[in-house]
Order: C-alpha cells, then sequence, then structure tokens
C-alpha cells in the first residue's frame, strides 16, 4: 500500500492532474485506510489532495497551514503562485462565472448538454461527469462582451494562454473549454457565498445564464475599476480562494 501512495503522489507532481476515473485515483477516493496514507504523506510535505464531485480531475495543493511560509515571505501576500495579474485574476472569474456555475447547476438537475428536460427529484443518479454537462463560451462572444473592460483583445489573449497554459481552460478553435483546474483550484463554494450573499445577493434570484453573465460582467468591471468596490473585492476573492498548487 506505501508503494501506491508514493507512487499515486509521484504521477500527480509529475502529471498535475489525474481523472478521477484513474484506477488508483477511485482507491483513493473510495478506501479509506488508503486515502488516510495518502493525506499522511501530503501533509508531511505541507500538500494536500484536490478533489470535488463536480470535477472530472484531482490534483495537489498547498495546505493552508503553510501558506503563509510560502507566501508571506513579501511585504505583499501573494495571494497565488500562478503569476496572474488582476486582470487576469478577472478573467478567471468571468470564466469560472460562465463555465462552472451553468455546469454544476445541470449536474445538481441530472441535465445532460445534449438534454432537453432535467431530471430533479431523480437524486439517486450519480453527479454528471464535467464532461457531459460542461458546455463551452465563444472567444468571439467574450472578448465581444468583455474585451474593453479586461485589456482589449491583445491583453485578453495573453491571459487566455496562461491561463490555457496552467491548465484552467482549453481551447478548441473558437470555443473555450473548461479545463482540469477550473473546478478544483477555483474554491467555488466560498466564491458563490461571497456571491450570493454579498455584492450580487440580487442577481441569485435570477435565471441561472444570466446569472453567469452579470457575475461575469461584474467581475470585468471591477478588474477595470480600481476604486476598491465591494465587487472588486469578489474579483480579490477569487486569488485568494484560488488553492496555491504545488
Amino acid at each position: 500500500m506505501n508503494d501506491d501512495a508514493q507512487i499515486l503522489i509521484a504521477r500527480l507532481l509529475t502529471h498535475q492532474t489525474l481523472r478521477r476515473d484513474d484506477k488508483m485515483v477511485k482507491r483513493a477516493l473510495s478506501d479509506d485506510t488508503f486515502r488516510a496514507e495518502v493525506d499522511k504523506r501530503l501533509l508531511e510535505t505541507g500538500l494536500k489532495l484536490i478533489d470535488n464531485v463536480y470535477a472530472d480531475h484531482v490534483t495537489l495543493a498547498l495546505h493552508r497551514n503553510v501558506e503563509p511560509k510560502i507566501f508571506g515571505a513579501k511585504d505583499v501576500w501573494q495571494n497565488n503562485n500562478f503569476g496572474l495579474t488582476r486582470d487576469g485574476v478577472a478573467l478567471l472569474v468571468v470564466l469560472w462565472a460562465q463555465i462552472i456555475l451553468p455546469k454544476r447547476q445541470r449536474q445538481e438537475t441530472h441535465q445532460a448538454v445534449n438534454d432537453e428536460q432535467s431530471d430533479m427529484f431523480d437524486k439517486d443518479n450519480p453527479i454528471l461527469r464535467a464532461e457531459d454537462a460542461s458546455t463551452g463560451i465563444s472567444y468571439t462572444a467574450l472578448l465581444a462582451d468583455f474585451g474593453e473592460k479586461l485589456g482589449k483583445k491583445t491583453r485578453m489573449d495573453m491571459n487566455l494562454g496562461q491561463l490555457s497554459k496552467l491548465g484552467f481552460i482549453e481551447r478548441r478553435g473558437d470555443v473555450i473549454l473548461e479545463g482540469p483546474l477550473l473546478d478544483l483550484l477555483m474554491d467555488t463554494d466560498l466564491l458563490k457565498e461571497r456571491i450570493i450573499n454579498g455584492a450580487l445577493a440580487d442577481v441569485f434570484k435570477r435565471a441561472p445564464l444570466s446569472v453567469a453573465r452579470r457575475v461575469a460582467s461584474d467581475a470585468a468591471a471591477a478588474a477595470a475599476n480600481d476604486s476598491g468596490s465591494v465587487v472588486a473585492d469578489t474579483v480579490a476573492a477569487a486569488a485568494d480562494s484560488t488553492d496555491p498548487q504545488a
């Protein structure tokens, strides 16, 4: 068992992410003894396993109790180790709002991308895989809607390229799709709580699609405005809520 834990951790360090249906990952998610061994080894090096039922992958991140020693060495706290600028973080929130929020609703209502009707009452069915519930967004539409607020085409293209390299998104022609890390390293529960009960509380009384668009729009506006508004705090929360990766 010890060798298996070592191999799983080494694979995660090497490949950054592994799919939930990987044989060793499935074992870590279902075998409490094996998971305890993996968690113990990771904790000894300041790491933790990140997974959630809405994502198709798992990854590693820094444990919260070592973050101050890693990111607090300078005068200004390092929110993450991705090197993202303010507009890059805002773009990340925009993509999260437009891709992850609608996807999670489809997963919770058991509505696959190609299904016309949801199955809200069949709670015994497992959560849909991300690849069955996640849809991409158009780059052309993203640029038209948010380009002015997020640095125009050159700046947005640069940030999209960085987010793609980091594993947050995937690009397929004009379509921007969810990457392995978008629903893993963004603390969705914390972000939703701050957004739903915070500056955008009234927005979340509306339809999910309009919610996603409004959240994305306010995040982009916050990036363009350094006045320190409440919505800007939501964008900052995205950086604070991004689990620093190993």
